[in-house]
């Protein structure tokens, strides 16, 4: 896996990660104060939970990072072809570039990217050979979250005791 940080200018992108950081930054503060705070100083829930809740916000946030950032693959311009492997190879009609099978170009980032999976708006990157087990992560990661917050949430509704205090 390559360790090169990669940026794509790209202003849908951009909108998509600063929706998707708002929306992480309102639920790790407004599920803890609606829902763990008020259910954990009441005895409902162990500190245990609210710790799971900030580490699985936490491990969430470090992936997307983690994929946005990440080199997918991005060929170089001047590839050194191996010998025995020249017949594998082809030209990209977009970029002039020779490229293996199996690599794509993407119109959004304007290069070619080996293994190109799709370019992933949310993660304002291309999913790729070098980052694809980071985008793997993510997707766990906030598969992780979400059903943790709808199971919170399911418990707040019908299954934890009515809070004793106002909470508004």
């Amino acid at each position: 896996m390559g360790l090169r940080i990669h940026f794509v200018v790209d202003p849908q992108g951009w909108c998509c990660m600063g929706l998707i950081i708002f929306v992480w930054l309102y639920n790790t503060i407004f599920i803890p104060k609606v829902i763990l705070f008020p259910h954990y100083e009441e005895g409902n829930i162990s500190v245990v939970a609210v710790l799971c809740y900030y580490f699985c916000s936490l491990f969430c946030i470090a992936s997307l990072f983690r994929a946005s950032v990440a080199d997918p693959g991005k060929l170089p311009e001047n590839p050194e072809i191996p010998i025995t492997e020249r017949e594998h190879w082809e030209l990209c009609n977009k970029c002039n570039v020779m490229r293996p099978k199996r690599s794509h170009h993407c119109s959004r980032c304007g290069h070619c990217v080996r293994r190109m999976d799709h370019h992933c708006p949310w993660i304002n990157n291309c999913v790729g050979e070098d980052n694809h087990w980071l985008f793997l992560q993510l997707c766990f990661y906030t598969q992780i979250l979400s059903s943790y917050t709808l199971i919170l949430d399911f418990c707040h509704y019908y299954y934890f005791l009515p809070l004793k205090k106002e909470n508004w």
